[in-house]
């Protein structure tokens, strides 16, 4: 059993290192395909890839519930260090969770499990961190919408291979829906709700 000392490190300087990783998501978010780098640096449980930590230690809290895919789920010490670090709690049922985390893409359950936020409340959905394989080669994506000047060009290898067909739910539920955050090791890009996105081939 690992204890909470053996455990990986959280930042070394933890207001910068959050300051400095929102910003870097926020920019994601604002500019939809645009790769952004995670400087920060932190000690990454189990199956959890660099910038998943950075992101973790700087969104997650004991305010917003937590749901992991199998494998995150079934490694100790990602729970262990979720729960030391962020006070986030681990939750089962997806359908009220505010953030999941997906280690590999192929565990993504159907969209329609998690948080679709309300009318009301559009913003009470779950944001959904999908570990992918790369994003700087694979497939050609197109982007289109808010923060975008035209067409935004993603390259990226990703699962599910049908993830952005999936994702058309949003058009059909909008203001509801699911926001997308992607990462490969400590680039990080965000496909927002209101983004669409159509495969160009490789």
């Amino acid at each position: 059993m690992t204890t909470i000392a053996e455990l990986p490190p959280g930042f070394v300087d933890k207001v910068l290192s959050a300051q400095s990783t929102f910003r870097s998501v926020m920019d994601a978010m604002a500019r939809p395909g645009s790769v952004q780098r995670i400087v920060p640096m932190a000690g990454a449980p189990g199956p959890m890839m660099r910038g998943t930590a950075a992101i973790a230690l700087t969104l997650f809290d004991h305010d917003t519930p937590l749901w992991l895919d199998a494998r995150m789920s079934e490694h100790s010490d990602v729970v262990k260090w979720l729960k030391f670090h962020t006070g986030a709690p681990v939750i089962q049922d997806s359908s009220i969770a505010s953030f999941a985390l997906i280690s590999d893409g192929i565990l993504l359950p159907e969209l329609e499990r998690f948080a679709l936020g309300t009318s009301e409340y559009p913003d009470r959905s779950t944001t959904v961190i999908i570990q992918v394989d790369s994003l700087d080669a694979g497939h050609f994506f197109e982007l289109r919408g808010p923060g975008i000047d035209g067409v935004a060009t993603l390259q990226a290898s990703i699962k599910p291979a049908n993830l952005f067909e999936r994702l058309r739910i949003n058009e059909v539920l909008f203001p509801r829906g699911i926001d997308v955050v992607l990462v490969a090791d400590d680039a990080v890009v965000a496909i927002p709700r209101t983004t669409r996105v159509a495969n160009k081939g490789s």
